[in-house]
This record gives structure tokens, sequence and C-alpha cells, in this order.
């Protein structure tokens, strides 16, 4: 959560029994380069397992920063999420959806480290994918919505199997474009496809305000956690 999970927030979240707490998002360059910046983490022995969340828009920086991470954190994220304008403008967050080459080349930098900390991917579901809901209104129109669902479900799906291919070892998938306001409900099914698709553990982000909406929206879709 931007800004909130530090980690004081970390450790009341721990006391409520979560598996796994994450960062805020990191500027992976300003990180790497000052002493002010690695001050934005902070972490304790009971701080674990603890995701350490980073931003970049390059290979270099990505990977300098996880390298100096590393023996603080279980898992190091890489976010392609971030809607912000100023974060596509920089060239970070959600913008990296539209350059899965750029994503697997960042992964593959922080694997070719030998950095033995888990690295994993948060996404946005593509702008363009549908799901079937949506052709179920005319039949003259079925044929033409199932061609675009079919076009669309390929690009987020490459996207996945892409980051995979670097050995990726987990994928949070939010199941919103970065368009789409946070007041709208989130794409069960993308989220379901990409979970059916992923040979490596799904994580569903997004539209979870109590247990039951997160264990409903397990059931859903069968991912891993969320």
């Amino acid at each position: 959560m931007v800004r909130y999970s530090k980690q004081p927030f970390r450790e009341l979240v721990r006391s409520y029994g979560v598996d796994i707490a994450c960062t805020p998002m990191i500027l992976a360059d300003v990180f790497k380069e000052s002493e002010y910046g690695r001050g934005d983490f902070t972490t304790s022995p009971d701080d674990t397992p603890v995701v350490v969340q980073f931003a970049a828009s390059n290979s270099k920086d990505f990977a300098d920063a996880a390298e100096l991470v590393a023996p603080f954190a279980d898992g190091i994220d890489l976010n392609c999420g971030c809607p912000q304008r100023w974060a596509i403008q920089e060239k970070i967050g959600s913008y990296l959806m539209d350059e899965p080459e750029l994503v697997r080349d960042m992964v593959r930098a922080v694997k070719g480290r030998g950095i033995a900390t888990p690295c994993s991917i948060k996404i946005r579901k593509h702008p363009d994918i549908r799901t079937r809901t949506f052709c179920n209104k005319l039949q003259d129109i079925q044929a033409n919505c199932e061609r675009k669902l079919n076009w669309a479900i390929r690009h987020t799906i490459e996207f996945v199997r892409r980051a995979e291919a670097t050995g990726v070892d987990w994928i949070t998938i939010h199941g919103r474009t970065r368009k789409q306001k946070s007041t709208l409900p989130v794409d069960v099914e993308a989220i379901r496809l990409v979970k059916e698709t992923a040979t490596v553990p799904v994580v569903a982000n997004g539209g979870v305000f109590s247990l039951k909406e997160a264990e409903e929206l397990r059931e859903r879709t069968g991912v891993d956690g969320i």
C-alpha cells in the first residue's frame, strides 16, 4: 500500500496473522544511489517474510537495488501496476505493461546476478482484455466479441509467459486496468484466466475489503494468495 505499508504497519498487520507483508513501492534508482533513499526501507528480525517492491525503468537500476536489499528481504517484486500519471511519465509502474521485453530483461538481470531471493512481478490486466460476459447480448455480434476476447487474452497471457520464461517466482495481478477507478469491481474472469495459464503461483489483488471477500475471490479464481 502506497505510503502505508512501512515497518510499523507491517508489524500491525502481522499481529492479525497475515502470511506475507510487502513494502510500499520504492524507486530503485533512488534506493541504489542514496543512503537517504535507502532510509525508506527499515526492517527487524520479526519483520518476516517481507517482500520489497521496487519501481524501475531499466534492468541495471532494478538489479542493483535488488542486490542491495536481498540480504534483508524474503522476496523482491517489480511493480508493473502503479497507474499514477507521474509513474507512467517516468516509465515505471503500469507503463511496463506495454513493455514485456523490458520486464523480461529486468527479471533476467536479477536472476543473472545470482540473487537467491525470489523475484516476482505485479501486473494489471491488459486494457483490452474482455470476458465472455460482454458477448452474450446479441447472437450476431458474438463471433466478433469472441475474436476480440481471444486477441486480448493472448496479449495478457503472452506477457505472463514471457515473465515465466525468465524464471519469475510468482505473479500478482490486479484485476483492473490502469485507467479504471478503484471504485469499479475487479475483473474476476481476467484473474482466473491468468491463474489457469500460469505455471507459477498467482496472487490476486484489488477489491478486497474483508476476509469474506478474500475467501470468495480465491474460490472464484483458484489463486494461490490474496
